[in-house]
């Protein structure tokens, strides 16, 4: 085992390395670093697929726990229409395109249904990374952008836990999938609500001997409790670690933890990653690469067009919604990891997966080129509308402006706000008082925390 692990851990980091070097993502370096060491290009086995499997699925465990972590539920109610309009245009629109794709190339309904999840998820760490790189972290599109990509992030882990119940009657019955939403949905209420009732309030009476030792290891304890939890309840594994985070991410000590998960988290997604990679079979990228390349433009022309229409439906200007679009032409961690599953569960073609990752590699390389090309193709379209379009553009670009000077004015308002008011009703009430208080205090403790922070 600790053979396997130097094998994999020497590779990942000198191919990490040189693509560094070569500034491309270092995620691409670890897949390539996969496929150095797997099975398939010199015909040795070097390393354990079965250990390194195991480290992978940890690896997926805290990915999606240090996710959850960096979620704020205020998000849900501060990005407004933009984020739920343009997720839902993004996931629905390329749900039914990635279905017809797989209809098209004659898989079965599992197959399509499985391609379709892989195809609609942007990568929040590769989107986040190359608008920091082009230098637009503070660009106006960047807010909703990153909204989109927290929904996105939410949809899949509930796409994750849908297609496991699917997969696993291998049958796709309407009523069935309803119940088990409403199970779902259900459940993460109660989950969530317990987690803000009880975890933030221990964290505050013991907050005093939390010290980083002892911080990490209870984190990662009640990680792997919720993941227990998750499958004692008949989800997946990733629901609980990633419910967990958002719970954490309440605390006064998101921070602490976030920075102290963040080298443990480095190491088990880098060896997910070279296990994705070890997976590949170079042979079988030259006799798919039709398909590899049919696949990736299907990516790039669907999220451009979707997520163009989601963000200009929600009420960005057009220079903002295709600078978004143009952001998200690619797929990355979660198509990794629902077509990991797909192949765990056995319910997926072998085929797809090489082909799927040599598309989100393919998307990946071409996403800073793209995103450049985002201005120039909003200018053409710009120049060359109709009268009529062009007053549509003008109104909205008007319109967006005025909000945020709206806003920019109402946030010097020292009275109460809307959500003030509306927790003041609530508390209220004689039944609810002490829980609500209760729940409202741990909410909005980091909020107070990330303030004082800051001044």
């Amino acid at each position: 085992m600790v053979h396997d692990l130097y094998i994999l851990m020497i590779t990942a980091g000198i191919v990490a390395l040189l693509f560094k070097l070569l500034k491309q993502p270092v995620v691409l370096g670890y897949i390539v670093a996969g496929v150095l060491v797997g099975p398939h290009l010199f015909g040795e086995k070097l390393v354990e697929m079965e250990n390194v499997e195991t480290w992978g699925n940890i690896g997926v465990l805290f990915v999606l726990f240090c996710i959850g972590l960096e979620f704020r539920i205020k998000n849900l109610f501060e990005s407004g229409k933009v984020a739920l309009i343009g997720v839902a245009t993004i996931v629905i629109g390329m749900l039914l395109l990635g279905f017809g794709v797989g209809k098209s190339a004659e898989l079965n309904t599992m197959n399509s249904l499985f391609l379709a999840a892989m195809l609609c998820m942007s990568s929040t760490t590769i989107v986040m990374k190359a608008v920091d790189e082009a230098g637009l972290s503070k660009a106006r599109f960047v807010k909703g952008a990153t909204s989109i990509l927290i929904f996105e992030d939410i949809v899949a882990v509930v796409l994750m836990v849908l297609l496991s119940s699917v997969a696993v009657k291998n049958s796709f019955e309407g009523s069935v999938l309803l119940e088990k939403v409403g199970v779902l949905a259900v459940t993460l209420v109660v989950w969530f609500v317990v987690g803000i009732l009880i975890i933030p309030t221990l964290f505050r009476w013991v907050r005093s001997y939390l010290n980083d030792e002892i911080l990490i290891v209870l984190s990662l304890g009640l990680c792997l409790g919720m993941v227990l939890t998750a499958e004692e309840a008949g989800f997946s594994a990733a629901l609980g670690a990633f419910v967990m985070g958002m719970i954490l991410a309440e605390t006064k000590e998101a921070h602490r933890i976030e920075h102290l998960m963040a080298p443990l988290k480095n190491v088990f997604a880098a060896i997910f990653f070279v296990s994705v990679g070890m997976m590949i079979n170079p042979a079988s990228l030259v006799t798919y690469w039709s398909s590899i390349l049919y696949v990736a433009l299907v990516i790039i022309l669907g999220m451009i067009l979707f997520g163009t229409l989601g963000c200009w439906w929600g009420g960005e200007t057009l220079k903002d919604a295709m600078q978004t679009g143009f952001a998200f032409v690619q797929i990355g961690e979660f198509s990794f990891i629902i077509a990991a599953l797909g192949s765990k569960l056995g319910v997926t073609d072998p085929v797809i997966y090489p082909i799927i990752v040599a598309a989100s590699v393919l998307t990946t390389f071409l996403t800073p080129y793209i995103m450049k090309a985002s201005i120039p193709c909003y200018n053409f379209i710009y120049n060359h509308a109709s009268p009529r379009l062009k007053a549509k553009i003008d109104a909205r670009e008007k319109q967006v402006e005025e909000a945020e000077k709206a806003a920019s004015e109402a946030a010097k308002d020292e009275g109460p706000s809307s959500a003030d008011k509306v927790r003041h009703a609530v508390r209220k009430t004689v039944v609810t008082k002490r829980v609500v208080d209760l729940f409202f205090r741990n909410m909005s403790e980091n909020d107070n925390n990330e303030s004082e922070n800051e001044k």
